[in-house]
């Protein structure tokens, strides 16, 4: 089949909410990829920061391999001894106490929202909901993900949005402190912005955002979907800073290509997660 008629069907078949480049793509091979006319790229895309080992890694085809001619799901209603190893390991190389597995950054977003919920309604007994998040940020494209994104744009046709929420200037500590109330549940930020424009805050930012949490009693969220897994030179974004979250959110280049998304929580904070309190089929 040619490349014409490959993009005609994407265009019938595909649902109209992606403005994709007119080129098909078949073949990678570490950061270089080749479309269907054998033309070769460099991708510096990367996949939007998800294959961050390169494309078709040999170790991480072989896992790839060897999970899919042994046991590829079998649910949450069992034990499974990789997803075991894998919660070790990113508890061990963090400041975390637990896991919870997904499919996306969203969805790690959507549950760290539904985490902060809990543990607020059961910590303080009263009305603490509400999530402050930046503006310009980017945390997903559910209902309440969405809600949280600080850019209109993604908002727009989807209103009325998730009650909720707020939003302060990115990097402005004086700004959040005045947004921050009794309601307060959670802070929810990237360490640097991506989607927004890779903006880097001030060395000082983090660490009042933590002082701030650990004075009121709100959780302080990190969305590291894209700054996670080694992308700024250390394994996660927040040991630039000297502080640790009670709650980071990872996705992206967790899984370099598979879909794979985290939420990870210190123990306090994570047992509020009881059975059937919340789920996902292939997490």
């Amino acid at each position: 089949m040619d490349t014409r008629e490959l993009l005609e069907w994407s265009a019938r078949y595909h649902t109209p909410n992606y403005g994709r480049v007119p080129i098909c793509l078949v073949r990678g091979d570490g950061m270089r990829v080749w479309d269907s006319e054998g033309r070769e790229y460099l991708d510096f895309a990367a996949g939007i920061a998800v294959v961050a080992l390169g494309h078709c890694h040999p170790r991480v085809t072989g896992a790839i391999r060897e999970a899919a001619a042994t046991l590829l799901h079998v649910s949450n209603l069992y034990h499974s001894a990789p997803q075991i190893h894998l919660a070790k390991l990113l508890c061990d190389h963090s400041f975390a106490d637990r896991v919870f597995f997904c499919n996306s950054g969203a969805e790690a977003n959507e549950a760290a929202i539904k985490l902060a919920r809990k543990y607020a309604k059961e910590r303080f007994a009263s009305d603490r909901y509400e999530v402050i998040a930046a503006r310009n940020s980017f945390h997903g494209r559910t209902l309440a993900t969405v809600t949280a994104t600080g850019q209109e744009k993604y908002q727009h046709g989807f209103e009325p949005l998730m009650p909720g929420f707020k939003h302060v200037p990115y990097n402005d500590l004086r700004a959040m402190e005045r947004a921050l109330d009794s309601r307060t549940a959670a802070i929810l930020v990237e360490p640097i912005q991506g989607e927004g424009g890779v903006n880097v805050p001030d060395d000082d930012y983090l660490p009042g955002l933590r002082k701030l949490c650990d004075e009121s009693g709100a959780l302080l969220i990190l969305d590291e979907v894209q700054t996670g897994v080694g992308r700024t030179g250390r394994l996660w974004a927040y040991e630039h800073a000297g502080i640790e979250p009670d709650v980071l959110t990872l996705a992206k280049a967790l899984a370099n290509g598979v879909p794979m998304g985290a939420m990870l929580a210190r123990e306090e904070v994570a047992r509020v997660l009881t059975p059937g309190s919340h789920a996902s089929t292939f997490g």
